[in-house]
């Protein structure tokens, strides 16, 4: 009996010891507690759309694309844009190309005088002058001549109804759903569009590094007319680059503007579209909301550097806890204005030991696009044992 005894009390003293070395593995999940909040991310910043009419901004390397009371409305001159994109589906350019050319005759002459007489935007011009291409989309995209974009449309189809209907089919092309042509001007109130889709339109043109050298000039220097300002406010200032204004009793005052910014030390553009201003020439308050739209998504960004080694938290079990760190270098680029950065920690729960180096989750970081990076702990950390945790 005292055999059995002794060999009974053995076997439990041995399944004791082994259960307490197992014993961590009956502990409950790994803790996180997160130190996120001291990464330093900011809130987002409002837009500052207009308070009236309709407006939009496109940002092609980001793949923004936001609208305000998106509308379909009369366009005015912002009519052209489409003109010249038409014109060079047609007839391509090439920097430091003319392009084909056309004599001025009389017709031309008498149509210029007719519009110039209603007030319309137009340049002067005379029979027998040559106008080539290039010369004909800077009157147009510069000084908004309406005149010149009658020119356009013969060069290119052979007159104004051919050429509306490619344009027309162009927008049709392009999805630009909410956009109809009837003129190649944009004096008809026919012509018409959306804040969204005149500035989807203007990232297509602006591809153009003919269109983008015309529409960055003050003024253009023709051969008859002689040198005519810009209509587009603000180009050449504040890192405006175009692209086209109009104005009608209709439209309002209306106004595609380019502003670039760097982005990861590239040159980017973003484009803001404001339709229906008013007040004063029309002109004027379509261009400052503009340049308040724009600016207020430029300007609002930010970035953060994430180091390796950077502590997002602890985890371990009661008062055994362990920094959690990143393993990798994370730089971080968004816009206030149309995001509000954030990031999460998915830790994976463990019962048992987490050894040093050991991946236990991920950070991610969202700023318009989603970045991850794994998370590790510096040191070893186990669970209290039974034994440790009934002493």
């Amino acid at each position: 009996m005292t055999r059995l005894f002794s060999m009974t009390l053995g076997a439990t003293m041995a399944a004791s010891m082994i259960f307490m070395m197992q014993a961590p593995l009956l502990h409950q999940p790994s803790t996180f507690v997160s130190a996120l909040s001291r990464l330093g991310f900011l809130g987002s910043t409002p837009i500052a759309w207009p308070t009236l009419g309709s407006a939009a901004v496109v940002i092609p390397a980001l793949g923004v694309e936001r609208s305000h009371h998106d509308a379909v409305v009369p366009i005015a001159s912002l009519t052209k844009m489409m003109t010249a994109y038409v014109t060079l589906q047609k007839l391509p350019l090439v920097a430091g190309e003319t392009g084909p050319c056309l004599n001025v005759n009389s017709a031309d002459v008498a149509y210029y005088k007719s519009i110039a007489a209603d007030g319309e935007s137009s340049a002067a011009v005379a029979v027998g002058e040559t106008l080539c291409e290039n010369q004909l989309l800077a009157g147009l995209l510069v000084h908004s001549a309406g005149n010149f974009a009658t020119m356009l449309a013969n060069l290119a189809w052979g007159g104004t109804n051919t050429f509306v209907a490619h344009m027309n089919a162009e927008a049709n092309a392009l999805d630009l759903k909410g956009t109809h042509y009837v003129d190649v001007s944009g004096v008809d109130t026919g012509s018409v569009s959306t804040a969204l889709d005149q500035g989807e339109l203007a990232a297509l043109l602006m591809q153009s590094d003919v269109v983008r050298a015309i529409v960055d000039q003050p003024s253009v220097t023709l051969p008859v007319a002689g040198t005519l300002g810009s209509f587009t406010p603000y180009a050449g200032v504040d890192n405006v680059v175009g692209v086209k204004s109009g104005r009608t009793d209709a439209a309002g005052g209306c106004d595609v503007m380019a502003m670039t910014f760097t982005l990861n030390g590239q040159t980017q553009l973003a484009f803001a579209v404001v339709l229906g201003a008013r007040g004063g020439n029309l002109l004027g308050p379509a261009g400052d909301e503009a340049l308040a739209l724009e600016h207020s998504v430029v300007n609002s960004h930010e970035s953060l550097a994430i180091p390796a080694g950077t502590v997002v938290g602890t985890l371990g079990w009661d008062n055994q806890r362990v920094n959690v760190i990143t393993t990798n270098y994370l730089q971080l680029s968004w816009f206030t204005a149309l995001s509000s950065a954030n990031a999460r920690a998915s830790i994976f729960p463990e019962n048992g030991p987490v050894k040093s180096g050991q991946v236990v989750g991920w950070l991610s970081v969202d700023g318009g696009s989603t970045l991850r990076v794994p998370l590790t702990v510096a040191r070893r950390i186990a669970p209290l044992t039974l034994m440790q945790r009934v002493r």
